[in-house]
């Protein structure tokens, strides 16, 4: 048996609705398995489910993950069709640029509800035995400016390291749970969130930033890839790491 498969798994992913969530949906489906999506955007959502595999099994959940006493409610109703979780993708993100003097609290708090604090509550959720497969694994999107400074942003670099730190304490309690629980460090990747930030930046800023990967600017389907391998039983004995998927931004 191919274990880098995802055959007849049930995955539940986060910020589904674009990106490196959309492309970790439909590269999770090709590679067979049953998928639980949640965005906001419903109109987005419903064309990343119109981009997967033919045949897949899809449930979507449109909410604000947020509002963390609604989650496990919507969670329960997907897991009774689909059947147990085996995967979790924490995508859903926010990225802000901006000089130290102009974060402010509401910044930090929203930065940190979506980036942090929604997926440890979702896996708090999803290690539940009732939601869970025998074994499960968790992955979170990190990024490499949670391992190093970068200039403008301070909430979401701290934000990144919380989910690096976090994911170690968490691959060791649920271990007992046959759970596995790795983070993945992307840099740059071509996402609406890049050129969001190219475009706050400025265009000679921008050039710089490209320069700094060796190997190019990536694209979302170089970290879904990632992702695949750490849910795959191919990486049954792999726990509390942080992958890094850059190009080889970090070695410069």
């Amino acid at each position: 048996m191919n274990p880098f498969t995802l055959q007849n798994k049930t995955i539940l992913i986060t910020g589904a609705s674009s990106g490196i969530g959309r492309s970790c949906s439909v590269e999770c489906s090709k590679s067979g398995a049953h998928l639980i999506l949640i965005a906001r955007n419903e109109k987005e959502l419903n064309k990343t489910v119109s981009l997967l595999e033919p045949g897949s099994k899809a449930e979507t959940i449109i909410a604000d993950i947020t509002h963390y006493e609604e989650l496990e409610d919507l969670i329960a109703e997907k897991v009774a069709v689909l059947g147990k979780v085996a995967g979790f993708i924490h995508c859903a993100g926010i990225e802000k640029t901006l000089p130290l003097k102009k974060h402010d609290s509401k910044l930090y708090n929203d930065i940190f509800a979506v980036n942090v604090i929604s997926g440890f509550e979702l896996a708090k959720i999803l290690s539940l035995k009732k939601y869970k497969s025998e074994t499960s694994s968790f992955v979170f999107i990190s990024s490499v400016a949670g391992m190093g400074g970068e200039p403008g942003k301070t909430a979401y670099s701290a934000s990144k390291g919380a989910v690096i730190s976090g994911v170690r304490s968490i691959a060791v309690e649920f271990a007992r749970s046959n759970i596995r629980v790795n983070s993945v460090s992307p840099a740059m990747v071509n996402t609406p969130i890049l050129k969001k930030m190219f475009d706050d930046i400025g265009e000679e800023a921008s050039r710089e930033i490209i320069k700094k990967h060796p190997l190019g600017i990536g694209n979302p389907e170089d970290i879904a890839n990632a992702c695949i391998f750490l849910l795959s039983d191919a990486a049954r004995w792999t726990t509390g790491s942080n992958l890094v998927v850059d190009g080889g931004y970090s070695v410069c």
